[in-house]
This record gives structure tokens, sequence and C-alpha cells, in this order.
């Protein structure tokens, strides 16, 4: 089959490699029919992300039509399904609490030494994500196995295409579980770092819960717009100073909420930023924090920080006494996206929430390449990337 594959910084292309096979009795195989290139997928791209081998194939967006099965799922060829990004085992003490991304059985055990180390617990696994989090071939393929396939996927009914429920295998849940753990009340405001496509399902989210104002904070004039036409009110931090300008629009209050949907690869110009790109870039440091340094400085009192956003490493310069003093809440994680893909395919279903306005480009999986160079690079206009493997190259 053909897959997309990592070779090394900024180097990843369409090999020819085995196809996947049944190997327990769980298992499912998907032929994929629309897999899309995530934020998260770019710190892969950026070499960011360590436990990477020449060869590995990537992707964790992704759904397809079940091929074949294990004795043991409970799919059945024919069926259309949306995969979770988790792999999570359904039984374990997490997932009976579920607590799905945070799966005790998932990660193989020759694979959790290193992530005990260096969070303390071993972490769950995800597809197409390193071999931190299990080494699992990714789904911008042809076709990929799906372990533990009586928990994970959701099936599809007819009458939804791709492009409508794609997103339930990642960024829909994420931006949801983000405004969820910002404990949003009637009538709050909320500000959100980053309008990617998390920051933009955060918004759409928040004011689904009833968010009375939302304020994003990007660079991008398109991605500004996308979140202005949710119903956001906009900051482009380049022309503005952020913190002075969320205290005006607050009433010198601040936020009552604040959501990271940026992580680890901050950019821009602030001091921090680049004193933390070039240890990034040097290997001596995994994470540049400038959105979540200035979110903590932001909320208000007593108020809330969501981190969706992907941290992986250590950083410093971290305001932890203005965190302490102010005496806010801070909630963050992996998705736990099966908690959340009944009740958003529901929404999906009945018209409250859209997901294709955020689709700027389709592509055969042969331009993978190109949609990965022009989406780390060109984001004002490349909003988000879906891969097409059966589309004419």
């Amino acid at each position: 089959m053909r897959a997309l594959t990592w070779h090394g910084k900024h180097d990843v292309r369409v090999d020819t490699v085995p196809d996947p096979e049944i190997i327990n009795s769980r298992d499912a195989i998907l032929e994929v029919t629309s897999t899309a290139i995530c934020g998260s997928d770019l710190h892969l791209y950026d070499g960011v992300i360590p436990g990477m081998m020449s060869g590995d194939i990537i992707g964790h967006e992704f759904m397809g039509r079940v091929v074949e099965t294990g004795p043991k799922s409970t799919l059945q060829k024919g069926q259309r399904v949306v995969v979770p990004f988790t792999i999570s085992c359904g039984s374990c003490f997490f997932c009976q609490k579920t607590l799905y991304s945070a799966c005790d059985n998932s990660n193989p055990v020759e694979n959790q030494d290193v992530t005990e180390n260096l969070y303390g617990h071993s972490i769950s696994a995800l597809f197409g994500y390193s071999h931190l989090t299990g080494g699992y071939p990714g789904g911008q393929a042809e076709y990929v196995r799906v372990p533990f396939s009586d928990i994970g996927p959701i099936v599809i009914p007819d009458g939804l295409d791709d492009d409508d429920v794609l997103f339930l295998s990642d960024i829909l849940p994420t931006g949801w579980m983000a405004a969820e753990n910002a404990d949003i009340e009637e009538g709050d405001t909320v500000a959100v770092w980053g309008c990617g496509p998390v920051g933009l399902f955060a918004i759409q989210s928040a004011l689904l819960m009833g968010a009375a104002r939302v304020i994003a904070i990007d660079e991008f004039p398109g991605r500004l717009d996308l979140a202005r036409k949710l119903g956001a009110e906009v900051i482009d931090f380049k022309q503005t100073h952020v913190l002075d300008a969320l205290m005006d629009m607050s009433g010198g209050f601040g936020p009552d909420a604040v959501i990271d949907a940026v992580g680890m690869e901050s950019h821009g110009f602030a001091p921090d930023t680049s004193l933390d790109n070039i240890k990034q870039n040097v290997g001596f440091g995994a994470d540049s924090a400038h959105a979540l340094r200035e979110a903590i400085m932001a909320v208000r009192k007593g108020g809330r920080i969501s981190i969706p956003g992907v941290y992986g490493g250590f950083l410093d310069k971290f305001p932890l006494g203005a965190l302490m003093e102010k005496g806010v809440q801070v909630r963050t994680g992996q998705t736990h996206v099966q908690r959340y893909t009944e009740e958003l395919l529901r929404r999906i279903g009945e018209g409250e929430i859209d997901t294709t306005f955020l689709i700027s480009h389709r592509l055969p999986l042969e331009q993978a390449p190109t949609g990965y160079k022009n989406f780390r690079y060109n984001q004002n206009d490349w909003t988000k990337v879906v891969l097409k493997p059966g589309m004419a190259a």
C-alpha cells in the first residue's frame, strides 16, 4: 500500500509499505477514505517530538471503511467509522473512569520506560505519533490497523459525508474538551490563544456552552476572520499588546477563563519566544510556551486555565507565582475522545455543529508532502488539509 512516512525534520514521503494485518483478535483493518493533517503532526514535521524512526507511518486523524475484522471486533465489514486518535483498551482503571487518553494497556510495555522517566507514569498510545506513544502506524495511508476496535471507532450513519464527521477523530472533541475544562459559565468572557483548528473548535464550543464573549488571539488574518465568523472578537498579537487589550476589553478584570490552543511551538518575536526557539533548534529545550505564560498572566483572579495545546518536555520562565497567587484552576491533557463522540455526532447530525468551514484544501495522498509544507509555512491560507487516498493525483 501507499503511506506517508517520516524520514526526519521536514522530510515526509509517500512510500510503498507492507499492508497491515490482523494481529490481535480485537483488531480491524480499515480502508482509509479521509485523513487530515493535524497541528500536532507539525511537531513531528519540525522534529521536536522524540522517539520517531525513519519510515514511521504518521497521521492520527482518519476514518474509513472496515475491510477486515478480528473475531472479537464489534465492527462489521463495510461499515464507515471514525477512529479516535487515542488508543484505549476500555477495561483498565482509567478507561473505566472514561479517562481514555490515560489508558494503561495500549502502550506496549517495552515502550513505557522512557515516558515513565519523563512524566512519572507511562502514557497511553496514539496513532502515528512516535514510539513514545506505542509506535503504532498512523492513518495517512491507504489502509490502517485499528487495535481495540471494539472500543474506539464510532459508526457513521448514512447521510453524513466524510467531511462532516472526520474531525470527530481528534480536533472537534479536543476543542470541546478544552471548553469543558475551562468550566464555562453563562455570561463568561473566554480568551483563546491560537486560531488553528483546535482553537476554532474551542471557540465554537465555548459559545455553545454559554460564553457571552470569546476573544480570539492569533496573527493570521485568514484565521482571525474564521474566528470572527464564529462569533469571536479578535486580537492580532502582531498589532496589539495582548495583555493590555484583554484588560481593556474586560474592564480591567481579565478573562474568566483562558484556553491555550497553541502548545509547544509558540511563534512570534517576543523575547521569551525567541529564546525558547533557539533552545528548541539546538535540542536543549522542547517547549516554546509564550502563549501559556501570557494566558496565565491574563486570566482573572480565581479564573480557569485550559490547556489543549500539546507540550512534551520542559520549560523555564514559568510564572508559577502568578498561578499560585491568583488562585487559578488548571486543567489539561490529551483528549478523552471516546467520551465525547456520541454527543458530538448527534450535534453534527442535527446541524448544531458545522465542521466543514475549516477545510481549505483536499489533496490526494500522493500530495501529502505538499500539504505538510503549506500547512506549516502558509497557515493563513492552508487552515486544514484533508488527504483523500482514493483521489486521483
